[in-house]
Order: structure tokens, then sequence, then C-alpha cells
């Protein structure tokens, strides 16, 4: 009774080419066939493509929908590794089917041929009638193995059929190019904060330009203010210096009274109004101070730090 389920999952592994149970590594094509690989480059060399570098093109014999391959050719086709492993299984069952029957530990002259489901062991007749297992329920043995080898069948079937619906998301994932569309629009997206980020930089380097250019404009101009009031009272000092000589020498030069009382006059007015010039303009106090330039920055650093994307919105793949 379950013979046509075994003949459909062996129908399941069998090559179209050479009709034979697939041969490993099994390829899978873009239209979800499979083919031994040594089959597929049988066809693909057939077809007169000698040059594998430049890759090449065949029919699916199955469908006949056209494989495009790349430079690797049919070694660039995926390996179905879920149809390799059901084939081992498959292999795996049916070599146990050949073995022979295993004889009973009790009886040794006894083949197991029943099932005991009380205990879940193969046990034989003897077991049941006069053994351990007279009073459990049993089945045949070759009921059971039908039966779980159905099952087994069934749940090929579905990991096979699974195996396929995931082969075609991941062909329609490559078909529309979903990867590449990822590293396009990372990559736009990390320009894009860049160039922000590069604006930022920007703003804040003219804004720093025209604060240290205020700086360097009113220090400018308490220099060129300080210097000038040294060059002042340096010629002042100079000026009070040669007035000092020349009244020396006015007093030292044996002249005439009247002519030494001219003299000394001109000198002492020249003294009077010296004296009253030497109260020249100073800088005030704290003058020199620039602590009226000092900025805070926490705020912005703040808001800098702050900075995130704008999460709330909800973004499209472009």
């Amino acid at each position: 009774p379950d013979s046509s389920t075994v003949d459909s999952l062996e129908k399941q592994l069998i090559c179209p080419i050479c009709l034979e149970m697939f041969t490993k590594p099994v390829v899978i094509l873009p239209c979800q066939h499979n083919l031994c690989r040594k089959c597929a480059n049988d066809i693909f060399q057939s077809r007169g493509s000698t040059s594998i570098s430049t890759g090449g093109r065949f029919r699916c014999p199955s469908c006949r929908h056209e494989v495009v391959l790349d430079r690797h050719g049919v070694f660039g086709l995926q390996r179905n590794l879920l149809v390799e492993n059901i084939i081992d299984i498959y292999k795996q069952e049916e070599s146990s089917r050949s073995h022979h029957r295993l004889m009973c530990e009790e009886h040794e002259e006894e083949k197991i041929n029943i099932y005991c489901l009380s205990c879940e062991k193969p046990t034989c007749s003897m077991c049941k009638v006069f053994g351990q297992h007279r009073d459990c329920e049993v089945a045949p043995l070759q009921n059971i193995y039908e039966r779980q080898k159905t099952e087994l069948s069934d749940g090929i079937a579905i990991l096979v059929a699974e195996n396929d619906r995931i082969q075609a998301l991941l062909s329609q994932m490559e078909e529309l190019y979903v990867c590449v569309c990822v590293q396009e629009n990372g990559h736009r997206q990390k320009q894009n904060v860049c160039d922000k980020f590069d604006g930022l930089f920007a703003i804040l380097e003219e804004r720093k330009n025209q604060l240290v250019g205020m700086i360097s404009h009113e220090q400018d101009d308490k220099l060129s203010y300080v210097r000038s009031l040294m060059r002042r009272h340096g010629d002042h000092l100079e000026g009070a210096v040669k007035l000092v000589e020349t009244a020396i020498q006015s007093m030292e030069e044996p002249q005439m009274i009247g002519q030494i009382t001219f003299d000394l006059n001109t000198v002492l007015i020249r003294i009077s109004t010296m004296a009253k010039a030497s109260n020249m303009e100073r800088p005030e106090p704290g003058y020199e101070s620039m602590a009226h330039f000092d900025i805070n920055t926490e705020d912005v650093a703040y808001i800098l730090r702050s900075i995130d994307f704008n999460t709330g919105r909800a973004s499209t793949v472009q």
C-alpha cells in the first residue's frame, strides 16, 4: 500500500538526463529543476560552448527554460544540498531493507518479526507467546516499517517542497537585485551623512574664523594704542632730557647777566610747558584683559552629540 509513495519519491530523485538517481554534486537551475552537475556539463558542452570563461547558456531538459551561465559555467550553479542529503537517506534506507533480519537475543533461532507497541522495540513471536512481551500489544514488524517509511517519505516530500519554495524566494530576491539595492542605498545614505557633517564643519569653521577675527581686530587696536602712547611718552622723555641738558649748559656759560636772564626765562617757560605735558594719557586699569571674548559651547556640544537619524519618519527603499 505504501509502494506508491516510495515510487513517487524515487521519481523525484531521478535525473532527467541520465535517467538514474542523481549523482552528487546535484545542481539546481533557476527554474527550480535539478540535474547532476556532470549531466549539466554534458549538455553545456554538447551545445558547442567551449569557452567556459565567458559563460554560456543551455535549456533545461524538463521545462526548456533557458539557463544563462556566468564565467564559471555549470560550476557556478548552486548545489542542492537538501536533495543530496535526501539521496543519502534514501540509499541508507534501501540498504537497510536488503540486510538480513536480526535474530532474537532471547530465542536465538527466532527472527525478529514483530514490533512491541507497548515497549516500542522489535521482538520475535516466541517473546510474544512465552516471553516478556506476552501481555504487550504488538504489530507485524513489516507493517511498522512500511508505516515509518511512509512517514519518512512524507517528511522528505515536505522538505523538498519547502526547499523549492526557498529556492524560488532566493531566485526572486536575486532577480530584484535586493543585495545590490541595499549596497547602493547604504552607500548613498553614508554619503548623505558625510555631506551633512561636512556642512556643519564648514559652518563651525566659518564662525570660528569670524570670532578669531574679532579678537585679532581688538588685539591689534589695543596694541596700536599702547604703542602710540609709548612713542608719545618716549618723545616727551627725550625732549625733557634735552631740556635739562640745555638748562645746565645755559647756567654754566659765562654770559652777560641780561643774556643769562633771557635764556633762563626761555628755559623756564619750556620746563613749565614740559611739566604740564607730562600728565599724559595712559591705559585704564584692566585695559590688557581680553576675557570678554570667552564663549560657552556646552549647549552646542550637547546638541551636536544628540544628532541622530530621523527614525520617527518611515523610510522607503529607493
